[in-house]
């Protein structure tokens, strides 16, 4: 039988009533003849209970028992969407990571999928399963300890899964249905995506947009699994959602697919840094050693052997890197004269793949800006993507004024 992975959010999962309308959504599918590998995230807000929980017991806690408390609240969801499938009359048992067996790296936490053989779950196909209901999130270390793959990780265990047993697609269920061209939050005239590319998928998650996990992408383009979003909460027909797949099977698309935000970023420049070789190196190895996520970076014009260096990180990791740079200086490491941080700043980005083959995409969108009255404070490009700092407050308006200006409200 082909197999198909569908995955269930948290707020697909949130009550036992959801739970009934996406088990009833796993049966319209196991009646098309699939063997299904469903994926399940914790009950909405679970997660967040439990991580609550380990940090007023433990402040200092052991990851390995972090692991083991956060872990268990897929395993509730898994276990009730098999009861709930069984009381349906659809063959179903649910699977914990250590039972497929899920193998990880040992980064508690944070570990990354190994491999997952499909002997077992494949086995029980064979003797007459036709659901296998798998907690996501989760896996097994090579000691034998939970490991948990980090706040998002039961989309990337979804698309290895697919990848693992070969599936015809994987299916995400979420709040949302489907990829829009932004935010409708921001701007109303956003329009859903039929389809959209690994790539600009890969760069609208790596951007902000919250749709998609950014290494679940990753992992579904390198192995070449067809994902498709969806809402848990319509009625569904063949061709709804939005399917993210290779370049090839989209015929004609926009210049720009979409535009992309993120509110919480934050500029920083080291001012007055010696101008030599190897200073970058010091200093964004010091960066990242302190575990900050530095993304635009921008070296000034030399003078006198001295120059600037500027680069923007989330909000939430300045205060790591002004101790990161000041430990760097009291080091002797790299002398500067301060450390400016403006956390009254915005990222906005256009991405899109038709932007390989058609020029003056940059122009229209810095005039737009300036049209806007909106200054440009930082930029960086991909061949596919063209992002900017500025200030905060021109957020929104930025996004609206670039939906406008690249007629994304229509399609292709």
């Amino acid at each position: 039988m082909p197999v198909l992975v569908m995955k269930f959010g948290g707020t697909s999962v949130a009550t036992l009533d959801r739970i009934r309308r996406a088990a009833k959504r796993v049966g319209v599918e196991v009646a098309k003849g699939y063997d299904v590998i469903v994926i399940v995230s914790a009950m909405s807000g679970k997660t967040n209970e439990l991580v609550g929980w380990v940090n007023e017991t433990s402040p200092m806690y052991d990851a390995r028992e972090y692991d083991a408390v956060v872990s268990s609240g897929e395993n509730v969801t898994a276990g009730l969407m098999a009861l709930t499938l069984q009381e349906m009359d659809v063959p179903a048992r649910s699977w914990q990571g250590w039972q497929v067996p899920v193998q990880t790296t040992s980064a508690h936490s944070a570990a990354r999928i190994e491999d997952i053989p499909p002997a077992n779950i494949m086995g029980k196909f064979a003797e007459g399963m036709k659901v296998a209901v798998v907690a996501g999130f989760q896996g097994v270390s090579p000691e034998g300890r939970i490991t948990t793959l980090g706040r998002g990780g039961s989309d990337t265990t979804a698309v290895a899964f697919a990848a693992a047993f070969e599936a015809e697609r994987c299916d995400i269920y979420t709040d949302v249905d489907g990829v829009y061209t932004t935010d409708p939050r921001v701007e109303a005239k956003a329009r859903k995506l039929d389809k959209i590319s690994f790539e600009e998928m890969l760069e609208l998650a790596s951007l902000g947009a919250k749709v998609l996990q950014t290494r679940s992408v990753e992992l579904a383009m390198r192995y070449k699994v067809k994902l498709r979003v969806l809402s848990s909460f319509e009625e569904q027909s063949d061709d709804a959602g939005t399917l993210v797949c290779d370049e090839e099977e989209i015929m004609e698309s926009n210049v720009v697919a979409g535009v992309a935000f993120s509110r919480e970023e934050a500029k920083m420049t080291l001012v007055s840094v010696a101008d030599r070789p190897g200073i970058a190196a010091l200093i964004f190895s010091a960066l990242s050693d302190a575990g900050v996520n530095v993304d635009m970076i921008v070296q000034n014009i030399s003078e006198e052997g001295r120059t600037d260096m500027t680069w923007s990180c989330p909000v939430d990791q300045v205060k790591r890197a002004e101790q990161a740079m000041a430990d760097a200086k009291s080091s002797g490491v790299i002398n500067y004269s301060e450390l400016l941080a403006d956390q009254e700043v915005a990222k906005v980005s256009v991405v899109g793949i038709g932007m390989r083959s058609h020029t003056g995409v940059a122009a229209k969108m810095f005039q737009v800006l300036s049209n806007e009255g909106i200054n440009i404070q930082v930029i960086t490009t991909s061949e596919i993507k063209i992002s900017v700092l500025i200030n905060r407050k021109y957020m929104e308006l930025a996004v609206q004024a670039l939906h406008d200006a690249f007629e994304l409200d229509k399609a292709a």
